[in-house]
């Protein structure tokens, strides 16, 4: 066990000087493979209830209110490509809640094209991520949980091949109708990579989260803190040089970013109005998506993330729709039932 723990914490510690930006590989773990999470602003990782697909983002939230629970989620969006997720639960007093998921990404039809640029044909690059987790309560207030992870990424006739680890840990209190949670996940090796020997980065995401329902609104309030082992997440564009002024030839250097944008880059913030227990309404602000995907001129609703869940007696229907800028939006949809609820 000790070796298992000293392996596990040398793959994050290998991390804390990475970049988010181009520096890693398997980007897809990043994604939000569900309607709820998207609307939320990609990592919702603070509440606890039957939705199964949370549990793929954070294990410590699988409970046996998951027991017999199937999830899919569709992504919707141009250009052929097609990227969803598949899930299922099932609870073992002994245990605690297992679950398996298949993350995938299908790119669409791409040209194949020689050296010369002349079209020798197609193909479709695609990724995919097995997954299974386990998720245990403790004690009344905690409750821990991980999932292994099997990546496969096929682009043309180059390959990748990887595995990696998430493990969490939440403590509820339900009087106070509040949880708070502590998640690595994407903690991994590259067992082989496209065209070298060598082996590449994972994205390694170190969060907290924290939220809290409000006793006599139907409000529920949540905050995480994501990419906490890299403390700058801001960009600064490598070609600008310092400008002199006009009127007094003093030289202007580069504006870094200050330590409240440093700071600040690292929060999502959440909410949900449970309108009725038919009706929920979903609204994030992700601080660092926002910075770094405006449009200067024109940076609208960038970074905001919006969505509405419909729950009915057998089963729910959620949706959400995240906000790139001016240029670009994901939609994605999201059916789970529990099947015990189809027997008669």
């Amino acid at each position: 066990m000790n070796k298992i723990l000293s392996i596990f914490f040398i793959l994050i510690l290998n991390q804390f000087s990475a970049q988010i930006g181009g520096k890693t590989t398997f980007a897809l773990l990043d994604l939000g493979f569900s309607a709820r999470a998207n609307a939320l602003g990609t990592n919702f990782i603070t509440v606890k209830d039957n939705d199964v697909n949370l549990g793929v983002g954070n294990p410590s939230l699988f409970n046996k209110k998951m027991n017999n629970v199937g999830g899919l989620s569709q992504a919707i969006l141009a250009s052929g490509i097609n990227y969803g997720m598949i899930a299922y639960a099932k609870n073992f007093d002994s245990i605690g809640t297992i679950a398996a998921h298949l993350r995938y990404v299908d790119y669409g039809k791409m040209i194949r094209t020689d050296v010369g640029g002349t079209n020798i044909g197609t193909f479709t690059p695609s990724e995919y991520i097995l997954g299974v987790g386990v998720g245990r309560q403790l004690n009344p207030q905690i409750s821990v949980g991980g999932n292994f992870n099997l990546i496969y990424s096929q682009l043309e006739t180059y390959n990748a091949f990887g595995v990696s680890v998430d493990l969490a840990g939440a403590y509820t209190l339900e009087k106070s109708n509040l949880l708070v949670t502590a998640l690595v996940k994407n903690a991994g090796v590259q067992m082989n990579n496209y065209v070298s020997k060598s082996k590449s980065a994972f994205p390694v995401n170190f969060q907290l989260g924290i939220s809290h329902k409000l006793k006599y609104a139907p409000f529920r309030f949540s905050l995480v803190g994501h990419h906490i082992n890299i403390w700058d997440l801001t960009y600064t564009d490598p070609n600008l040089k310092p400008t002199i002024n006009a009127l007094t030839g003093d030289t202007i250097p580069v504006k870094k970013s200050s330590f409240i944008e440093k700071f600040g880059h690292h929060f999502i913030f959440q909410s949900e109005i449970l309108v009725s227990k038919n009706i929920h309404f979903r609204l994030a602000l992700d601080i660092h998506k926002r910075q770094e995907m405006k449009l200067n001129q024109r940076p609208g609703m960038a970074g905001f993330s919006f969505g509405t869940g419909l729950y009915f007696k057998r089963f729910s229907i959620d949706y959400g729709i995240s906000i790139f800028s001016k240029a670009g939006y994901n939609n994605m949809l999201t059916f789970t039932t529990n099947f015990s609820n189809w027997k008669k």
